[in-house]
């Protein structure tokens, strides 16, 4: 039942996307710069997400293995390695990983995927959906009351951290700085709601996150909390498949990441009218950007890339904005399906 729901999704999704021109060389690279950013004459599109509808009739399964269960894993993109390679030479001196899926077809390109790094603010994505699980199950409201305690307070970024002890928000105002403004105050106050560190380790393990680990509250300057791009990519495959949370819970995480205001890494690399929901995670000597991008034409794909660089080498951002290039590029061109 829910291959044929998974089925449908795809069709309403291809159903709305904008009729591009072919290309004939789309299978064709040359260098980095082949795959710029194009369709910019377009109006930007809201993300539409599509809840799936059971159908009547049978379908035939799909024979093949799934990412996370509800996609179907497609082939490895073997056109991207020479671009990034080439990045990766004149880049040397960085070290990244990096995870990107196209949710119609499961097509892939993982270098490093299964990497774990020190996840910085990434971590705050999981515990945002681990957040909207509680919502769910009616153990949490989002119009309740979080008191922000001493225990709480610390540095980095955010702006709760020069608050007064005592400081009231709604548990909907602490996640949203927690995501929008990455607040590591807010984070804490939100890890406190959820019963600790502990729990929140044993959702991310039940959702097959294999490298994703809370060691330390926020702000974890020495980096010891832990995740990988492809942690992050199952987590956004989950919940772009209802798999996780509910379909108001995804259309509220999702509206809070589309704010986020870190627009230095994936973002940087997209075209015009492309929009992506995201959190960042900076760190001097790591930095790292996942989330949900639909590009003008309506393309949805999953994206999870950790650089880890010398001390605060801005370099690092370049890099990210050239890969994001790429693959936008890459994911914008039309294509034919790999469906049966």
């Amino acid at each position: 039942m829910k291959l044929r729901w998974f089925l449908l999704s795809l069709t309403s999704i291809l159903l709305l996307s904008s009729p591009v021109k072919a290309n004939p060389n789309t299978n064709q690279v040359n260098n980095v710069n082949d795959w710029s950013a194009n369709q910019y004459n377009l109006q930007l599109p809201k993300l539409k997400f599509i809840p799936p509808v059971p159908l009547s009739e049978p379908v035939n399964p799909i024979n093949t293995s799934k990412f996370t269960g509800v996609v179907p894993v497609g082939r490895e993109i073997s056109e991207l390695k020479t671009p990034i390679k080439a990045l990766m030479e004149h880049y040397r001196f960085l070290t990244p990983g990096m995870f990107f899926m196209d949710l119609q077809t499961g097509d892939y390109f993982s270098f490093n995927g299964d990497k774990a790094f020190s996840a910085a603010s990434t971590i705050k994505y999981p515990i945002l959906i681990a957040l909207f699980q509680e919502v769910d199950a009616g153990r949490i409201k989002l119009g309740e009351t979080l008191v922000m305690r001493r225990k709480h307070v610390t540095g980095g970024s955010g702006d709760m951290q020069y608050q007064r002890v005592g400081t009231k928000l709604s548990l909907l105002q602490t996640a949203t700085k927690m995501m929008t403004i990455s607040d590591n105050t807010a984070t804490n106050m939100i890890i406190d709601r959820l019963g600790g560190v502990s729990k929140l380790n044993q959702k991310f393990h039940r959702w097959g996150l294999q490298s994703t680990v809370i060691h330390s509250l926020l702000g974890d300057f020495k980096g010891t909390n832990k995740t990988s791009a492809k942690d992050l990519v199952r987590l956004s495959a989950l919940i772009t498949n209802n798999q996780l949370i509910s379909m108001t819970s995804q259309s509220q995480v999702l509206s809070i990441m589309i704010r986020c205001h870190n627009r230095t890494l994936l973002p940087s690399g997209l075209g015009y009218g492309a929009n992506i929901a995201h959190k960042t995670g900076t760190l001097r000597f790591v930095l790292g950007d996942a989330g949900i991008i639909e590009t003008p034409s309506g393309k949805r794909y999953l994206a999870g890339i950790f650089v880890r660089r010398p001390n605060n080498d801005n370099r690092a951002k370049d890099f990210i904005r050239q890969v994001s290039q790429v693959m936008y590029g890459y994911f914008e061109q039309p294509k034919v399906s790999h469906l049966p």
